[in-house]
């Protein structure tokens, strides 16, 4: 639930207008490139202010903002340019709502901020709201604009301009399944292979209760977080044209979103049902950041659930080995356990951009903005801020950094948020495809890299591409925040109701998410296809 400002703002369509009417009188700052003393003080210092992601999970003897890694860049970049580092929190949980408030303030907007939402993106460019970067990549970050390359950077281009620095996606793998070992062991049960057989182990979950829990059992831990319910929801998904998968398909923010697919009441037929056998999460619909799910798993209470791959095994994290110390004996199984209709295991993949890195055209900064950005790219200062110090944090081996398993709790606190400041990629790189895969992997204490390997095999099977047209949608732009939220309360609202209401309440919903803008993407896809194949 949003709290405090964010429920004043938390009307999508609000946000926009707000932007739309204030975001362009914000734009009469500096010219491209120029760069300003900012507000150093004495020391005629420049002032770069950079979003930061706030996500919650500060460890003690740090603050978001006062960090080893903020100290670090403070060092290597700030103090040599004589430039003062400002990073700005942002809720990871509001950073659509929180960044829509920022732009339309020309005072308060950093100089860097970014989004994972390609319709913000578009809308900020389509209004004027962005430096436009074109020219200005090649005089102030050529090392930057060699590191990400043109494919990557054709992601943040609007209407033939650069307005926006993608991230570059290392790992285009999203999701994988897990489940209690066991559990099933104890059951006498195989490793479920197939939507049917997963919902007969569930079931055995709660009846029989093999983790002896005393009725606390969550046969399938549920989170209001797309990898717990995006695995589920397109497996049902029946299988497409190109007409269908173009005209149907509605990206809001990052991803595609399948709500006028056909099989997608399917889905959310399935979870009712799910919901209603006292087989999943029952407060799911609170828990937007994962947080009770991971407790739920970390307590030995959950049977099965879905993950972004990997992600229980991070030592930042911990769920795995925190899971392990409090019930001995647990154990997970990375398991590829949802089939569609043609018994593959589908599921969605990434793009290969990641963040949308942008510049406000009010920032007095710029040239500083690129300069960090090229810094970044350059030398070992990506890789240090990835993975930290050499012996303490982790040891080479055939070229490749491995985390240290007896990496002391100091060391590995230093990292904790260490995907949020290297904004211009997301995975961690070390050097080329084959060693950033084995880096990835081996970002994991070894003896979890075995099971890690086979949740990103699992993560790569069967995966659903994005369908992407070559200019922006403006409606999704328009309504993507809104569908989105709504998009969440057809999965809470159908999965709670009684199974003799489900029909009654999805067709209500859907009519309203229509009506809030899903008509006008249906319509403006539609005609872009219809363009696009010469009709």
């Amino acid at each position: 639930m949003t709290k405090g400002w964010s429920k004043k703002w938390s009307g999508p369509l609000m946000a926009t207008v707000l932007v739309s009417t204030m975001l362009i009188s914000a734009c009469g700052g500096a010219t491209e490139g120029q760069s300003s003393t900012g507000n150093g003080g004495s020391a005629g210092a420049t002032t770069l202010k950079v979003e930061l992601f706030d996500r919650g999970n500060t460890p003690a003897g740090y603050t978001i903002t006062d960090s080893y890694l903020t100290n670090l860049i403070q060092e290597r970049f700030g103090d040599p340019n004589n430039i003062k580092v400002q990073f700005v929190p942002v809720p990871r949980s509001e950073e659509t709502q929180k960044l829509n408030v920022l732009m339309a303030s020309k005072s308060e907007v950093p100089d860097i901020v970014f989004t994972y939402d390609s319709g913000t993106f578009n809308r900020y460019a389509e209004q004027g709201g962005l430096t436009d970067l074109t020219e200005l990549l090649d005089q102030h970050a050529p090392n930057l604009k060699k590191f990400l390359g043109e494919e990557t950077l054709a992601y943040g281009q609007y209407d033939g301009r650069q307005f926006a620095i993608p991230g570059k996606r290392l790992v285009l793998g999203k999701y994988a399944g897990y489940v209690r070992q066991d559990w099933l062991d104890k059951l006498n049960m195989p490793v479920p292979q197939t939507t049917e057989e997963l919902h007969s182990t569930l079931k055995a979950f709660k009846e029989q209760d093999p983790g002896n829990t005393g009725g606390k059992a969550i046969p399938f831990g549920m989170s209001l977080a797309p990898a717990q319910y995006d695995p589920l929801i397109w497996s049902f998904i029946q299988p497409l044209t190109e007409e269908q998968r173009y005209t149907l398909t509605q990206q809001l923010g990052s991803s595609d979103y399948p709500t006028l697919l056909p099989g997608f009441k399917d889905a959310m037929k399935f979870l009712n049902n799910l919901y209603n056998e006292g087989l999943i999460s029952k407060d799911f619909g609170l828990d937007k950041d994962k947080k009770q799910l991971w407790q739920d798993v970390q307590n030995g209470n959950v049977g099965f659930y879905t993950d972004d791959a990997g992600e229980m095994y991070f030592p930042y994290n911990g769920t795995y080995e925190n899971l392990q110390k409090n019930v001995p004996g647990a154990v997970m199984t990375p398991v590829d356990a949802f089939t569609d209709s043609e018994g593959k295991h589908s599921k969605p993949a990434y793009a290969p951009n990641a963040m949308y890195v942008m510049i406000p055209k009010s920032s007095e900064n710029v040239e500083a903005a690129l300069k960090y950005l090229d810094w970044m790219a350059s030398d070992s200062n990506l890789f240090d801020i990835q993975f930290g110090i050499e012996n303490e944090n982790y040891v080479m081996k055939d070229g490749v950094p491995v985390v240290k398993s007896d990496a002391t709790d100091e060391a590995k606190n230093r990292l904790y948020n260490f995907g949020d400041l290297a904004i211009i990629v997301n995975g961690k790189f070390a050097g080329d495809d084959a060693k950033n895969e084995a880096a990835y992997i081996a970002q994991t204490m070894d003896i979890y890299q075995e099971d890690m390997r086979k949740s990103v095999e699992i993560s790569n099977v069967d995966n659903i591409q994005q369908v992407r047209f070559g200019h922006p949608i403006e409606s999704e732009a328009k309504y993507g925040t809104t569908l989105a939220d709504k998009y969440q309360e057809i999965i809470v609202k159908t999965a709670m109701v009684k199974p003799d209401q489900f029909d009654a309440t999805f067709d209500s919903m859907l009519k309203d998410y229509m009506a809030s803008g899903g008509q006008a993407i249906l319509d403006e896809r539609t005609a872009a296809y219809k363009a696009m194949k010469g009709q």
